[in-house]
């Protein structure tokens, strides 16, 4: 034993955190996949930013995978693979939106069929698979801030293996723990100022990952299916909003913008570093109050939503008052 903590516990997530920091480490230096983030009008950074950082992960969580006997789906595996080929080469490209979408939409389906159809039928698998769509978009969205989208992931991950190894499934709480891990090596190279981001290959499978594991909990009896929500509702949220607000005044909420809360908070004055101070608060904050709702009664389980949904309310109040986006946003 390890401080309490299995060898097995340990070694899977320290080898995502070791191959995921030296493939960065190797990413930012080379010329070999030298594709940059050019900044746009619609950019919260000033300067051309490699954008390769999300393949350095994923292959981080493969390799770490490979160590752990437990197996997840194949609809799981793959369709992480199939998201990070489609992702990097609109990357490098900039494929078409509905090829995407329809990528998303296919990977979802699969995912949701295979898991849900034969014991919760046709309902739940549509509702899930919506879910899982949005869920990979909305991570996407979200990846707009240094340290931002690699805090939650850091987070989020890190409260879904220790919620998975409490209820006593380690094999799926390893799983998780790496995840998290590579997020932590990434941050060492993305926290402000970043020297690299994700790009779409890591927020894309990234989502789907918060998404597909967040179901899989649910199936195990790991966790309640409102934990991965209320656990990842800083970026469910901001982005959920946003969106309804762009398709209600007309706009093409597809298109790249700067209209997200956390958007305005970096344009304020806050700047990417108090940005994400302050998103680790309430990842932190969401995430540990999950934990310790789902073994409380139904009153207080409601209570803590009701409480974190006033939490986000008042913030975006408070941003729709002070942090007006500027003309054009």
């Amino acid at each position: 034993m390890i401080d309490g903590l299995s060898f097995s516990l340990v070694t899977p997530p320290l080898i995502a955190f070791t191959v995921t920091l030296i493939l960065i480490g190797w990413l930012i230096k080379s010329s070999v996949l030298n594709v940059l983030d050019h900044p746009n009008p619609r950019s919260l950074h000033t300067r051309a930013v490699r954008r390769t950082g999300g393949l350095g992960m994923m292959l981080g969580v493969a390799a770490s995978w490979g160590s752990i006997p437990a197996t997840l789906p194949i609809s799981v595996s793959l369709g992480i693979a199939l998201l990070v080929l489609v992702s990097f080469a609109d990357d490098i490209f900039g494929l078409p939106v509905l090829g995407r979408l329809l990528m998303h939409g296919a990977v979802a389906v699969w995912f949701s069929v295979a898991l849900l159809l034969e014991a919760h039928g046709w309902m739940i698998v549509t509702i899930i698979t919506i879910l899982v769509i949005w869920m990979i978009n909305l991570y996407n969205f979200m990846d707009g801030s240094d340290g931002l989208a690699g805090g939650m992931t850091l987070i989020g991950f890190t409260c879904y293996g220790l919620t998975a190894w409490l209820a006593g499934d380690e094999s799926f709480a390893v799983i998780n723990f790496c995840v998290a891990a590579t997020a932590a090596a990434f941050l060492i190279f993305n926290f402000y100022p970043a020297r690299i981001f994700m790009g779409d290959a890591g927020a894309i499978p990234l989502g789907f990952l918060a998404a597909s594991l967040g179901v899989i909990g649910w199936v195990n009896n790991s966790w309640p299916l409102w934990l991965p929500v209320l656990v990842f509702s800083p970026f469910i949220a901001d982005a959920s909003v946003t969106l309804v607000r762009r398709c209600l005044s007309g706009e093409r909420f597809w298109q790249a913008h700067r209209a997200h809360y956390y958007q305005r908070m970096v344009r304020s004055g806050l700047g990417h570093r108090n940005t994400a101070l302050l998103g680790y608060i309430l990842m932190l904050g969401s995430g540990v109050s999950a934990m310790w709702a789902m073994h409380q009664d139904i009153t207080v389980q409601l209570g803590v939503g009701v409480i974190w949904g006033g939490i986000y309310l008042s913030m975006m109040i408070v941003s729709e008052r002070y942090l007006e986006p500027s003309p054009g946003d």
